[in-house]
């Protein structure tokens, strides 16, 4: 990491996009040595082709016009790319920021600087048709979402009564939407398994919660921090998460059995611009710490009792208006007696009333459903926090969707969305969020409905009728929810969270109104949405059936007898037996029966998927069983 950061370069921007401004930006850098266009698909991967500097600049304007060409089988969208129409365009995105992505193991030995590759993000294009994948999806709802708020606005001017800095539409210039993701990650050294029960305690005494870093996970957050802030992501801090332990140093001198969980915040930015801020935070990330000889991980949950990766996802609006003056329209004109405007208050509830369609978007893989249980301030119910007074913002971390405000900064008025996690598609996942946030700032304009009307509407009781929140839910707590009500009081409350992928994508079927709420009945944009969960069900099941019951199969086997019979008590005794039955039960098949393992598989073959997500769910918890008794019965042996 010894290089001059001062003679690289990181960032294209959008007004530089002409072919001479590039050109001659490429010229002065020739470290940066190739050229690869972005595209990503519906699995949430990112295209990445290698394109000599040569060939790029040869024929920039062609490429820039009419991209590269590639195949349905090298991107994940299926129904839309079949292999008997696989043609698929990679369009560059001349709107947002190219970055430029430096390989540190590679060092170009005419500049002593790493090799860069020009990465610009891209649509994709199928048939020379139509545009499909994450980035049209994000670009096609907040592009509606703005129609849609400003036609909302017109129809009822009476809104600018509660409304902070702004009188009238007619004062409106354009709106802006502004969205930021926060990355928590988990990096350790290379083959270091995981101690589960020192990582439980320092976790629960808050040992490594905003700790100093030290060694060479220090060394690695501080190189990328510095590097971040070269491509102008304005990095307002990194610090230690909650999870992990303290690293050790070896004979060697080194640090080794390094294990801890790492956050990284930067200022927000539009939405399409914030998802592509995002992945290439990713890609800094893996690279510089890989660097450092340290492997980083985003799954949402790496290892089961301990704390798992989230992705808080930020959503805001503002409006700029003609005379230059710049407001959020979340804001209420009477700041010190009421929590947001009329829109502010409508997004939220938009977002509560249609959370379950919004949620396929956010959870689809296994890891995701590990993280979303209760503790760990992983949000399982659908329901908000605004402060338990105008004065005392909120800070209930038990809550999905939770209310940000700074008194001294009326521009920094947000929603913080706490589900998802570093694997969500970030771009499917805000612009399902905008869609269903313009559903309820419909409702509640056209309602007529004041600030304190509103904030008793999301206060309400389960039995009270409502304008538009279900009679039978609440939406608002300032309690830890975990705490304060019962499991089956949170399930009544607040809804039966899903368990499974397989649960969370019926949601697309069982509430094909609000699914139109997001798609508005397009056909490309409900082709996206058949296309994505295509995809993600068949990760879900073939994951399950080929890595996540293997992987299972191989921990019952590891669970071994252990004892003499000689040296045991009774007490070994007792507690190796409940393990063996439960293994057996678990993974041993027989004539008269197959165990729980093989009834998953078969199930899965069958294509038999509310069985397998039943299945599944036993098979976790019998796991997380048999992990206690196994630890049970091995603690008691000498």
């Amino acid at each position: 990491m010894r290089f001059d950061l001062d003679k690289m370069l990181f960032t294209i921007r959008p007004e530089e996009h002409d072919p001479a401004t590039i050109r001659s930006l490429l010229e002065k850098h020739p470290e940066v040595k190739f050229v690869s266009l972005t595209g990503v698909d519906l699995a949430n991967h990112s295209t990445d082709e290698k394109i000599p500097m040569r060939e790029f600049i040869d024929n920039i304007e062609k490429t820039l016009k009419n991209g590269v060409q590639t195949d349905g089988s090298s991107v994940a969208l299926p129904i839309i790319a079949a292999l008997s129409d696989a043609r698929v365009d990679i369009i560059p995105d001349s709107n947002v920021n190219w970055y430029v992505e430096y390989n540190f193991h590679n060092v170009d030995y005419k500049t002593d600087l790493p090799v860069g590759t020009l990465r610009i993000p891209s649509f994709l294009r199928h048939n020379n048709e139509k545009l499909v994948g994450s980035r049209e999806f994000n670009n096609r709802c907040t592009q509606w979402f703005k129609e849609g708020v400003m036609e909302a606005l017109n129809e009822n001017p009476d809104v600018f009564n509660y409304i902070d800095g702004v009188d009238s539409p007619d004062e409106i210039e354009s709106l802006s939407l502004t969205s930021a993701t926060e990355l928590e990650f988990w990096v350790k050294t290379p083959d270091d398994r995981a101690d589960r029960a020192q990582l439980f305690t320092s976790q629960e005494l808050k040992e490594q919660y905003w700790k100093r870093t030290v060694g060479p996970v220090g060394t690695a957050l501080e190189e990328t921090l510095e590097i971040l802030d070269r491509y102008g992501f304005e990095v307002e801090m990194g610090h230690k998460e909650v999870g992990g332990i303290r690293a050790k140093m070896g004979n060697s001198g080194q640090y080794d059995h390094i294990m801890e969980q790492l956050e990284i915040d930067w200022k927000f930015s539009s939405p399409i611009q914030a998802c592509d801020n995002e992945a290439q935070v990713k890609h800094i990330v893996r690279d510089v710490f890989r660097a450092n000889n340290l492997e980083v991980t985003f799954l949402a949950k790496p290892m089961d009792g301990v704390a798992g990766n989230g992705e808080h996802t930020h959503l805001g609006m503002t409006a700029k208006l003609k005379n230059g003056k710049r407001v959020n329209l979340f804001v209420p004109k009477d700041r010190e007696n009421e929590f947001m405007s009329p829109v502010g208050f409508g997004a939220l509830m938009g977002l509560l009333r249609n959370y379950e369609i919004l949620n396929p978007f956010v959870s689809a893989t296994h890891d995701a459903f590990a993280r979303l249980k209760p503790g760990y301030e992983a949000p399982v119910c659908i329901v908000t926090s605004l402060g338990r007074t105008v004065e005392d913002p909120s800070r209930n971390r038990t809550v999905l969707a939770g209310l940000v405000r700074d008194s001294s900064n009326p521009l920094a008025t947000r929603f913080e969305l706490r589900s998802p996690n570093p694997h969500s598609n970030t771009y499917l996942l805000v612009g399902a969020a905008y869609m269903l946030m313009l559903d309820g700032i419909k409702a509640a304009l056209s309602a007529g409905k004041t600030p304190k009307e509103l904030e008793a509407s999301i206060s309400k009781k389960a039995g009270e009728e409502d304008f538009y929140l279900e009679k039978d839910r609440e939406y608002r707590s300032e309690e830890n929810v975990f705490e304060f009500y019962t499991p089956e009081e949170r399930e009544k409350l607040f809804g039966k969270a899903p368990a499974t992928v397989w649960e969370n994508f019926k949601a697309l079927d069982e509430h094909p109104d609000m699914l139109k709420k997001i798609t508005k009945g397009d056909p490309v944009m409900e082709l996206i949405v058949k296309s994505f969960r295509e995809q993600l069900t068949t990760k879900w099941y073939t994951e399950l059936h080929d890595r996540q019951i293997p992987n299972t199969m191989d921990f019952v086997r590891r669970c071994t007898k252990q004892h003499v019979e000689t040296d045991a008590t009774d007490f070994d005794i007792m507690n190796w037996r409940r393990v063996d039955e439960l293994r057996k039960y678990m993974g041993k098949d027989y004539l008269e029966s197959l165990s729980l393992l093989s009834r998953a598989q078969i199930a899965i073959d069958e294509k038999d998927f509310d069985l397998v997500s039943e299945l599944e769910i036993e098979i976790q918890k019998k796991t997380e069983e048999l992990r206690k008794l196994y630890r049970t019965y091995t603690k008691n042996l000498f």
